[in-house]
């Protein structure tokens, strides 16, 4: 089981290095390609270093890197991050930032298009993808998203809603700056990166997973380490085989679906995994803060019964 273990674990650090450099190369493409030569603005603090790299060279005619004010940017943010988010997650989240801008500074500006609803499109697109599949492994792309979390968990609001406040501003500043006409591609790049990451991975929804298997105490204990959710076991008899096990169904997020996943091939490469939409929870379902809690003491704090749908 050691070697196992380890296995999936390398193979895990692995698929994030690759994400990691996906996330990179497809940003750097998406700025350098599409955005900045429509003179498009982007989501978040890639947007503002847009705006600063542009405001620098056009008034005063230096020329400083976007990814270096990406870097810059995102800086103070990720020790808030660290502070509140965790470790493991605001650490990869910086390598990922880091590999964007390096790679933003690497890959050189070229015009592919001249027309501009095309340039924010494809590069809505591209930055999408990359913080779709950032968000999907667990990670962030720095920014807004941070902050955005950190707000959430401070005053209740959705995530959704400062994400859309803060960029919201960022077309207001780039409107008033420059012009009108660039702001307003840039609410459709903002849209079309936002629908990406929804269609990748969406964390607000919610998932029974219904696991049948025939080794159902390794399982149990390996959820239970990975993943502080609640566990309903019934018992379970195969149609054809005639095996006597358990079917372990417990509602999740759609954010904690990929590490369900591995914790149950993990155990039981066997099990018989059902997963479907889940429309409206009542009763004791945790926030980010109570499994935090849990984890690091063992206990939940005490819950209040609410309706989540």
């Amino acid at each position: 089981m050691g070697n196992v273990l380890a296995s999936r674990k390398k193979s895990e650090f692995m698929k994030r290095v690759i994400v990691i450099f996906l996330t990179g190369l497809t940003g750097a493409m998406g700025l350098n390609l599409f955005l900045i030569p429509a003179k498009v603005f982007s989501a978040g603090m890639n947007g503002i270093a847009q705006i600063l790299a542009t405001l620098l060279y056009s008034n005063f005619s230096v020329t400083i890197d976007t990814g270096i004010f990406i870097l810059l940017l995102n800086l103070p943010i990720f020790i808030l991050g660290f502070w509140k988010l965790g470790k493991e997650a605001t650490i990869f989240s910086f390598v990922n930032v880091a590999c964007i801008s390096l790679l933003t500074m690497v890959v050189p500006v070229y015009t592919v298009t001249d027309n501009p609803l095309m340039n924010a499109i494809v590069g809505g697109v591209l930055l999408g993808i990359g913080a779709g599949f950032s968000l999907k492994m667990g990670f962030t792309t720095g920014g807004m998203d941070v902050v955005s979390l950190v707000l959430s968990k401070t005053t209740g609001r959705t995530v959704g809603n400062y994400i859309f406040a803060l960029n919201s501003i960022i077309v207001a500043i780039a409107g008033f700056l420059f012009n009108w006409e660039s702001a307003l591609y840039t609410i459709i790049s903002i849209y079309c990166m936002t629908q990406v990451i929804d269609t990748l991975h969406t964390s607000h929804q919610k998932v029974t997973a219904m696991i049948v298997t025939t080794n159902p105490d390794s399982v149990i204990q390996g959820i239970a380490e990975q993943i502080a959710r609640g566990m309903t076991l019934l018992p379970s008899i195969g149609g054809y085989s005639k095996a006597e096990g358990k079917m372990i169904m417990m509602v999740i997020t759609r954010y904690e679906l990929y590490e369900l996943e591995q914790v149950v091939q993990m155990y039981d490469e066997n099990a018989f995994v059902n997963i479907v939409p889940t429309q409206t929870v009542l009763g004791r379902f945790a926030n980010e803060e109570e499994q935090r809690a849990f984890k690091s003491t063992g206990n939940f704090p005490e819950l209040k019964k609410h309706r989540i749908k």
